[in-house]
């Protein structure tokens, strides 16, 4: 072979040879590559099944306590009902006859009928479930009666549906229990703490017995759960409705953390337009529904009472029309849809809201787990802040 002079070019052979090893070392550098870039997308995909996996597995759990919350209220609920003896009475024609007279006999006359009546025990003003001083308040004309305002309400008052309290809901109670009551001709508070209380019936549509059951707020026995909540549970902080969150309501309202603080939205805390849970926004829910705000109805009474079964959402966090089609024929009948999301709903949709997937939000958000919160709870907090 004849050797290259210098400042001679390389002859086509050798030009072909170091093309030739150019282009295998190409070759190898995308063999690698390509294997390379086929390891970390093998890695993705285990990695996002791994996170699928798992995603789906907390969802799986959280169903599972939400189920077991369900039997632990449905305990507490027969545990109550074993220590509230349920006593019946016929209140005829010959009885609310004698009431009657009784009641023009004076403060002796008064004191039997009461007695009579099974409401001996309640505080005569403002702490048990008959208040007096917001009875008078509500009935004006009570006053030139000459009667104590127990005995108007059981010869006259609980006859033409004049509420005993703020948190006993006449007309509600009455559609509740119309049968049990056009039986005995109770009045509907006496019908409530001898029958309805102990089967932790609601005597207003924003007390949820159940719910304050589960609390364990430990009650005497034969005592109900509305009296306790307003004896003591309030004070204490417990929940009367699974849509009325103290701690969240307490933080716009300091002023009702000593006190019941239902009493307080539906005295003066509802017209202040605060909001008594996270996915329940007042002043939203007003504005939306200009209707609630011309009847003068407390917007979470509304809603808990009649917007949730008209379709009308609680709140921009939460699309209670889309949420129901989520659910299907598992939603429960007559059960407000935000209080089955609340209550294990949001674990059974694969999303409760457009856009908001409920795997993908706990896997990016744990701490809704360790929170014990739903998402868009979780979400609607983090909006409001």
């Amino acid at each position: 072979m004849t050797e290259q002079r210098a400042g001679e070019h390389p002859q086509p052979s050798g030009l072909l040879h170091k093309a030739r090893a150019v282009v295998d070392r190409i070759g190898a550098l995308k063999r690698d590559f390509d294997g390379a870039h086929r390891l970390a997308h093998e890695a993705e995909v285990r990695e996002a099944l791994t996170r699928s996996e798992l995603s789906l597995a907390v969802q799986e759990s959280m169903i599972q306590r939400a189920e077991l919350e369900v039997r632990l209220r449905d305990q507490a609920v027969a545990a109550h009902a074993a220590r509230y003896p349920s006593t019946t009475r016929r209140h005829n024609r010959l009885s609310q006859l004698a009431d009657r007279i009784l009641a023009r006999l004076g403060p002796v006359g008064h004191a039997i009928l009461i007695w009579r009546s099974g409401l001996a025990s309640q505080p005569r003003s403002g702490a048990g479930l008959f208040d007096a001083a917001w009875y008078f308040a509500a009935n004006p004309d009570v006053a030139t009666r000459g009667l104590t305002p127990l005995a108007h309400y059981l010869t006259t008052g609980g006859r033409e549906g004049r509420s005993p309290g703020p948190l006993f809901d006449d007309a509600y109670y009455r559609t509740e229990h119309a049968e049990g009551l056009a039986q005995t001709s109770l009045t509907p508070l006496e019908h409530y703490l001898r029958v309805g209380a102990a089967g932790a019936t609601s005597p207003h549509p924003l007390f949820d017995p159940p719910h304050y059951l589960a609390q364990s707020p430990g009650l005497a026995r034969g005592e109900d759960p509305l009296s306790h909540y307003l004896r003591e549970g309030g004070r204490r902080g417990l929940s009367p409705h699974p849509l009325f969150d103290v701690d969240w309501y307490v933080r716009q309202a300091p002023e009702a953390a000593d006190q019941p603080a239902l009493l307080h939205y539906l005295a003066s805390g509802w017209s202040r337009g605060l909001s008594p849970h996270p996915l329940f926004d007042a002043a939203w829910y007003l504005e939306q529904w200009p209707d609630v705000a011309e009847a003068g109805i407390p917007p979470l009474l509304h809603f808990v009472a009649r917007g949730g079964f008209e379709g009308r959402s609680p709140s921009p966090w939460f699309d209670l029309a889309y949420y129901v089609a989520a659910r299907g024929a598992d939603l429960p009948a007559g059960v407000n849809p935000v209080v089955d999301y609340l209550r294990g709903g949001a674990w059974k949709v694969s999303q409760a809201q457009p856009g908001a997937p409920t795997a993908a939000y706990i896997v990016a958000r744990p701490e809704v787990i360790r929170a014990g919160l739903t998402p868009l709870e979780h979400w609607a907090r983090r909006a409001v802040r």
